[in-house]
């Protein structure tokens, strides 16, 4: 049995090693086939069982990669939002594989003929999860990838290695290697993995690597599902409810430190309000958050490098004139700390030269721009790259309406942040730059089923009934004819 070198280099042998792993899941998926309801319920219920037998380490284990993590948070976000998604599969899972019964044009239903889709599995597919919730992105497309029949490799980040070890070890422990595998290692590691003749690789990360791992799965002609991120907008509408809506904006910005692909990452408010919105959002921030260095709640940006890339952007904002409101309730001194921890900094002010503006901030910075009218928030958010999410606070159920037809983003959420990702079935997925294709639930199941056209002939003579049959004459004309009518 190949397994991957146990050296800090990568080399040839590695990158052998994943096709050997590739080849024989392939060659024990073929044989398995049909892979019924019971061995995909079973799968589930492992995988369910590492999740549910080891929550404590792997909570431990994220903790220790970002610094400091609270263990409420990594239960909430990374245990139960995996838990939930493989139990739903595990109690829909009957229903999703029965075959669709599709309508047949006039006349081939009556002469007997049938159709219908069935879905099959695809084969082996690649999951690449990030490092900001190293867990919940691992198991969460997996319930997809297993209630469809599939086997899995998982390639999990290598900026959370302790999280990334012990899965490998838990899999491992769980799963024979040709029913799931895990992959660690760094870029090279990532590189050869997203090169790997799949027969459908998931890939949840940057845009920027996103256009990479596109390009090698090309090679393959490998279908993709692509969970990207940008900059989702936040509108506040004049209608809103200024206390609740900043009190929602900023838990959801401070969770996890801003590292969510889906957190909000720029407000839009009416220009009256700027003053009202900004001391909303310090007033729910000291209430979540009274002190921060030494909160065992308030979770730690992941590493020097990351905090360095945020302060850069606050640097970058200041110089280029932005108001930069340090929200630090308990006027503590971050100069001095052991972590990597950032207070919330409020940007106003914020204009597209700035850095903020241009790139995913995946930290605890807001900027803060002001528009005159609705249709100028709407144009600002349309003249973007449309985002991963968006969310929009208002009690005014026209302009609410207005804003989600007229624009387009992966998600949205009405009057909160990020919780249409908790809906499990509702699709969660990207659009353009944001992504492609989605996950969760049933159309979880779809995304990672092959959709199957199942035509079943009568034995009458379709053909020749419908005068499609050489020789052609007038019945022939005939047929056409009705066929052809304006």
């Amino acid at each position: 049995m190949a397994t991957l070198a146990r050296t800090a280099d990568w080399d040839a042998r590695d990158a052998a090693a994943m096709q050997d792993i590739l080849a024989r899941q392939r060659a024990a998926f073929t044989a398995e086939l049909p892979v019924g309801a019971a061995i995909r319920k079973d799968r589930l219920r492992r995988a369910l069982a590492i999740v549910l037998d080891h929550r404590d380490r792997l909570c431990a284990a994220m903790s220790e990669d970002f610094g400091h993590r609270s263990t409420e948070l990594s239960m909430m976000t990374d245990i139960m939002a995996s838990v939930k998604p493989l139990k739903h599969a595990m109690k829909h899972l009957d229903g999703w594989m029965k075959p669709e019964k599709r309508p047949l044009d006039f006349p081939l239903a009556l002469l007997g003929a049938k159709a219908r889709v069935e879905f099959q599995p695809k084969g082996v597919v690649g999951i690449i999860s990030p490092w900001n919730f190293p867990v919940n992105l691992t198991f969460a497309p997996l319930a997809g990838v297993l209630a469809a029949g599939n086997r899995a490799m998982i390639k999990p980040s290598e900026y959370t290695p302790v999280t990334s070890q012990l899965m490998k070890e838990l899999f491992a422990g769980a799963f024979d290697e040709t029913e799931i595998a895990v992959v660690t290692g760094g870029a090279e590691a990532g590189k050869a993995f997203s090169e790997l003749a799949f027969d459908h690789l998931v890939f949840t990360g940057g845009t920027g690597i996103g256009r990479h791992v596109m390009a090698a799965a090309a090679k393959n002609l490998v279908p993709l599902t692509l969970e990207l991120g940008g900059k989702s907008p936040t509108i506040l509408g004049r209608s809103a409810d200024v206390a609740r809506a900043t009190e929602r904006v900023a838990m959801g910005k401070l969770m996890n430190a801003g590292q969510i692909c889906l957190a909000p990452d720029y407000m839009l408010v009416p220009q009256e309000k700027e003053g009202e919105i900004v001391e909303g959002l310090k007033a729910a921030t000291a209430k979540m958050y009274p002190t921060m260095l030494a909160n065992p709640d308030y979770t730690s940006v992941l590493g020097a490098r990351h905090r360095e890339r945020l302060e850069a952007h606050v640097a970058d904002a200041r110089a280029k004139g932005a108001d930069v409101v340090v929200v630090n309730p308990a006027g503590e001194d971050f100069s001095k700390q052991n972590t990597n921890k950032m207070p919330l900094h409020i940007i106003r002010g914020a204009t597209d030269e700035m850095t903020v503006m241009q790139d995913e901030i995946f930290g605890p910075l807001l900027p803060i721009r002001t528009y005159a009218t609705i249709d100028g928030a709407i144009a600002e958010v349309n003249g973007r790259d449309r985002p991963l999410g968006l969310y929009m606070f208002g009690e005014d159920k026209a302009e609410v309406a207005t804003v989600l037809d007229r624009t387009i983003s992966g998600g949205v959420t009405v009057n909160d942040v990020i919780f249409h990702i908790s809906a499990e079935e509702l699709p969660f997925g990207g659009i353009g730059p944001a992504g492609m294709g989605s996950y969760h639930g049933h159309d979880g199941f779809k995304e990672f089923s092959h959709k199957k056209s199942v035509y079943t002939q009568p034995k009458l003579d379709v053909a020749g009934l419908a005068g499609f049959k050489p020789p052609y004459g007038d019945k022939t004309r005939k047929a056409l004819a009705s066929q052809l009518k304006p």
